[in-house]
């Protein structure tokens, strides 16, 4: 499979390479420049957990997501990849240390992850093919709470911004048409019939776009359960895609976001995707987002064959 890996990649060569001879002091390098770099995408969800505090924006990327600060930080260089005086690695799983040097072990790998490799692959590269749909406008967040009391939504902490009859009146006055089941899940009963679209977990891969805002969270989600087949790089682009959107997501959101900031301490102000022109600034976003979210699909899935072509499955 060639594919471009478009901007950002940490990696792409080796992404691609069939064999590499890492020495130990190259490949703790990158090991150290990766924990470094993960520690700081985590460090403020780690000092509000030492607090017992929570964040109702960020928190989503540690609960929703299961990939602890401490998985995040485990930097793998992906398939082909032999490191040189890497021998604690044989206590990793999907690792093998030979002569002093660990590798992945791909034939305990497919063994055990091949149903999910397949269905990963199949997933990303149906979303890449699939037609991306701008029309959406993050109503998922307010079919949420349509029609709930105030006492039933779930971000209490975040006031509805335009109060509660107004949005509900939003969700009504335009068309709901949701593609991605985890968010489609959780609307509200009276929500539910009004989306357009019948999306099941069963029919995930003939109805994700690359236009979703929640498929591409989940970009970095699919990366995860790929586990060592997966350089680290590409994880945490992958994450930081997540979190870039998970803001949006929250701005555009019915929710009240004053107050708090993104990551690099800009104010957050609404997308007021009840207007015309929170509308377009929500497609604007959208289709920055479909263009990194597919490049980091196509590096996924280049890890993929590269780790099937390894194995000897392709």
């Amino acid at each position: 499979m060639s594919r471009s890996t478009g901007p950002g990649s940490g990696n792409a060569t080796l992404e691609r390479s069939t064999s590499a001879v890492l020495e130990a002091a190259d490949w703790r390098a990158r090991e150290a420049e990766h924990q470094a770099r993960a520690d700081a995408l985590s460090a403020t969800h780690r000092a509000r957990r030492s607090r017992g505090e929570t964040h109702p924006i960020e928190d989503f990327l540690w609960t929703y997501y299961t990939i602890s600060p401490g998985e995040l930080r485990k930097w793998h260089p992906g398939v082909g990849a032999s490191l040189e005086g890497a021998v604690d690695r044989e206590t990793w799983r999907y690792y093998r240390v030979d002569g002093g040097s660990a590798s992945v072990d791909l034939d305990a790998y497919f063994a055990k992850r091949g149903a999910t490799v397949s269905y990963i692959e199949e997933l990303l590269s149906s979303t890449l093919e699939r037609t991306p749909q701008f029309g959406c406008f993050g109503l998922h967040e307010w079919a949420m709470v349509y029609r709930l009391t105030p006492e039933q939504i779930r971000h209490t902490r975040l006031p509805l911004r335009i109060g509660h009859e107004a949005t509900d009146a939003v969700v009504e006055s335009n068309p709901i048409s949701c593609s991605h089941f985890d968010a489609y899940r959780f609307f509200t009963p009276a929500a539910g019939p009004l989306n357009k679209l019948a999306p099941t977990r069963e029919n995930q891969r003939d109805t994700e776009q690359s236009a979703c805002l929640h498929a591409g969270m989940d970009v970095y989600k699919w990366a995860g359960k790929l586990g060592p087949i997966i350089p680290g790089e590409l994880l945490l682009d992958a994450f930081e895609l997540a979190r870039d959107i998970r803001v949006v997501d929250m701005q555009a959101s019915p929710y009240d976001v004053s107050g708090f900031t993104d990551h690099a301490g800009v104010p957050l102000e609404p997308i007021a995707i009840e207007t015309p022109e929170g509308k377009r600034e929500y497609v604007r976003r959208q289709r920055g987002f479909a263009e990194r979210g597919n490049a980091l699909r196509a590096r996924v899935l280049d890890a993929i064959a590269v780790a099937r072509v390894a194995a000897g499955e392709a």
